[in-house]
């Protein structure tokens, strides 16, 4: 008998491009039927993304290059321009003219060699983490930009690869779980926006004994549960993305990508009165015998799901550039 908790992925889209197949991540819904995500490098050596964008009814891929390494991008409320963390910067991109907008510069500035990473849009507010660029110094930026005053604030400065966030309000409460791939655990912190403090980190979900790391996170529609996609640097014959009980911690669920270990992001859209989840992999300094073994990574992946919505998946809410909060 089959087992309803192990899914089993099929390839969504292949790009043609190897340099575009590198690392994908961080894909967000764009209304019914399309969602985007980023390149956050173009092969090994390069300092160059892109913002793209599927429409899943007529297969149309488009590819948009970003003055840099992009670590998130999310849709704000014109309908004209994305938020993204590129570089050291978080700006608007207007993808009809390619113009860049830098909204907050020199993030990070009191240490060298990091980049901005994974993020979250919890109401007017952008949460988002940095990454050391050689992967080994707890020395990068947790970070709240506030919606309220437009101002950025350093909550944590000891990740060394801040990925998957998601944010939960319970009552008084808000809670931030979050992940620093090296550790391998999601842990949470009471994020208190107007004090812009976050209280001491407890472990949620403890994988350190895992062969995977976990990457990019989101919470499940009905807010009681995280799906986490898991990068593995080894061969196995598919990659995981899992999903884990808030409460408890607890595996609840597993999705298998045939031929691609190495999955970075999940996300779920709506298409045709259905929910699906779709997860980015990568190809990320994978060996010519290892891609071999590999044949699908750097895919994105489908499954259907039985959730009845997507959830909350906000758009920002698009500042003016001449705002003196700025």
């Amino acid at each position: 008998m089959t087992d309803p908790n192990q899914i089993t992925a099929t390839r969504l889209y292949r790009s043609p491009d190897p340099k575009m197949r590198f690392l994908p991540e961080g894909p967000y819904p764009l209304g019914e039927g399309r969602f985007s995500w980023v390149s956050i490098q173009l092969g090994g050596d390069s300092k160059e993304g892109a913002l793209n964008v599927l429409d899943l009814e007529s297969g149309n891929h488009r590819s948009h290059r970003l003055p840099g390494r992009p670590g998130f991008a999310f849709p704000c409320d014109d309908q004209k321009h994305f938020i993204v963390g590129c570089e050291r910067q978080i700006g608007l991109f207007n993808p009809v003219d390619g113009i860049w907008s830098p909204l907050v510069a020199a993030i990070d500035s009191a240490v060298d060699n990091t980049i901005v990473n994974d993020g979250v849009v919890f109401e007017d507010n952008l949460l988002f983490g940095m990454k050391d660029l050689e992967f080994a110094t707890k020395k990068a930026g947790l970070y709240l930009f506030r919606g309220s005053d437009r101002k950025l604030i350093q909550l944590r400065d000891d990740q060394i690869c801040s990925n998957g966030k998601a944010v939960v309000r319970e009552g008084e409460n808000v809670w931030l779980y979050d992940i620093d791939s090296p550790t391998r655990e999601i842990v949470r912190y009471r994020l208190d926006i107007e004090a812009g403090k976050v209280s001491e980190r407890t472990v949620v979900v403890d994988l350190t004994a895992d062969p995977a790391v976990p990457d990019g996170m989101i919470l499940t529609p009905d807010g009681q549960s995280l799906i986490v996609a898991m990068f593995h640097p080894g061969q196995p014959e598919f990659g995981q993305t899992r999903q884990y009980g808030l409460k408890t911690g607890q595996l609840e669920r597993t999705w298998k990508t045939p031929g691609s270990p190495q999955n970075t992001c999940p996300n779920l859209v709506a298409n045709q009165g259905k929910v699906y989840l779709v997860i980015t992999t990568a190809a990320e300094h994978m060996s010519p015998e290892q891609l071999a073994a590999a044949p699908e990574a750097g895919s994105l992946f489908v499954a259907e799901t039985d959730f009845e919505s997507t959830g909350s998946v906000p758009e920002y809410p698009t500042p003016a550039l001449d705002d003196p909060a700025m």
